[in-house]
């Protein structure tokens, strides 16, 4: 009873930072206190504990590394011309009656390329449902279609931090999982397209001319040189080179594009490494602007302190009853069934995505193997938190685009998939 107390007074604290529109961090502070204070009153050592809770951090470590590369990487393609670049080859392409599925198929591409739903919801997200606002298509459509894209590369990218954290949680292999996550998307995936396809023809538009893009060609050197750096991560995360040195051989290229192609200097670039990318043209920096190394602070530490949770857990025992709870419930029902409810739960009271994969991982890890459970959590809690309306995962994108939660209901990827999954997974468990 005391370890479901301690679990609702830390959703409180997350409900009241959420309303309050503070950041979650210091509702992840006060939970770090309050599961630290409840091992303690239980008995047990609060340096054991401290020192456990430094343990779960350490899990992560390789997390907190690739975050630093993220905010470089992020900062030097806007600098190099790479986003640019891909962000207006693929805007020529859309016209009313395929933006919505173009929407979709540009940022599942640009959120495999820089592996992060925010930097894709924030560049090619925001161009597209700019271009969808200015022909009159339906915002909450064009807004689903982010959601669906951002989340795409947001599971299956190497560079992907989700995809990271459940690789380090469980055990597997990085390319292990990419590899399962795609056999187990296909159909979704080709679903997720007719029904944006459908929505854009069923649309009413404007005849409005869009050349947004412009912007683009008039500030950037567009040479097809500067998409070296994006064709460089598919190349070695197709030959499984280690990420981080996929990430830094990238950050070296655009760094080097940068200087040479765009007439960069060496100050600038590491200012935009550290601080994030800005240019002097204001419509241009609307868009651009972004990434750097302090960018990632603040999900660096959800990160982090959510990662200690679970050395804290794990020392105190506190979700075992629940786990044994849950254990005997997926022999009644359905393995994939529990952790697709866990996933939820863990959703709606982590409100961020990092704490929804950490406390999934830990209540079910004694219901399937590592393999299966890493491919689960990928179908599972890394989309569902996108629907959640107070979670980060959805609140973040949409308040970038500046348009309802109601996006949700036509973000179709997000749970088609899981849904499609929970169908396949069930029916393989029964027969």
């Amino acid at each position: 009873m005391g370890s479901i107390i301690v679990i609702l007074l830390f959703s409180l604290s997350l409900i009241v930072c959420l309303l309050l529109k503070y950041s979650v961090v210091y509702a992840l502070i006060i939970g770090y206190l309050i599961f630290i204070s409840y091992g303690f009153m239980k008995g047990h050592n609060l340096i054991v504990l401290i020192k456990k809770s430094f343990e779960g951090v350490l899990t992560v470590k390789n997390i907190l590394l690739v975050f630093i590369f993220i905010g470089m990487i992020t900062a030097l393609w806007r600098a190099s011309g790479t986003i640019a670049f891909i962000v207006y080859m693929g805007s020529k392409l859309i016209s009313p009656s395929i933006l919505i599925l173009l929407t979709f198929l540009l940022c599942s591409i640009l959120s495999v390329l820089i592996g992060t739903s925010l930097g894709t919801a924030a560049t090619i997200g925001v161009i597209c449902f700019s271009i969808g606002k200015a022909m009159g298509i339906n915002p909450y459509y064009v807004g689903g279609a982010v959601l669906s894209g951002i989340y795409f590369g947001d599971r299956c990218s190497p560079m992907s931090t989700s995809a990271l954290l459940i690789a380090e949680l469980t055990k597997t292999n990085l390319y292990t999982n990419i590899k399962l996550m795609i056999k187990t998307s296909i159909i979704p995936f080709v679903m997720t397209c007719l029904f944006y396809l459908f929505l854009g023809f069923n649309s009413t538009v404007s005849n409005i001319s869009v050349n947004v893009t412009e912007i683009f060609k008039q500030n950037y050197n567009l040479n097809i040189i500067v998409i070296i750096p994006a064709i460089l991560i598919i190349i070695l995360s197709i030959l499984k080179i280690n990420v981080k040195k996929t990430m830094l051989l990238s950050i070296v290229v655009s760094f080097i594009i940068a200087m040479f192609s765009q007439k960069e200097n060496i100050v600038s670039l590491i200012n935009y490494c550290i601080y994030g990318y800005h240019h002097p043209n204001e419509k241009l920096n609307l868009m651009m602007k972004g990434g750097g190394i302090l960018s990632m602070v603040n999900v660096g530490l959800i990160v982090g302190i959510s990662s200690s949770y679970s050395g804290i857990f794990k020392e105190t025992k506190m979700l075992v009853s629940l786990k044994k709870y849950l254990k005997d419930f997926s022999k009644k029902t359905s393995n994939y069934f529990v952790i697709f409810l866990s996933s939820i739960v863990s959703g709606a009271i982590a409100c961020n995505q990092s704490l929804g994969i950490i406390l999934t991982n830990e209540l079910c890890e004694e219901i399937v193997d590592k393999q299966k459970r890493a491919i689960i959590l990928e179908n599972t809690v890394i989309l569902l938190t996108g629907l959640i309306p107070w979670n980060t995962a959805m609140v973040v994108p949409l308040k970038t685009l500046d348009v309802g939660v109601m996006s949700g209901l036509f973000a179709f990827y997000l749970y088609f998939l899981p849904l499609w999954n929970l169908f396949l997974g069930v029916m393989k468990e029964k027969s």
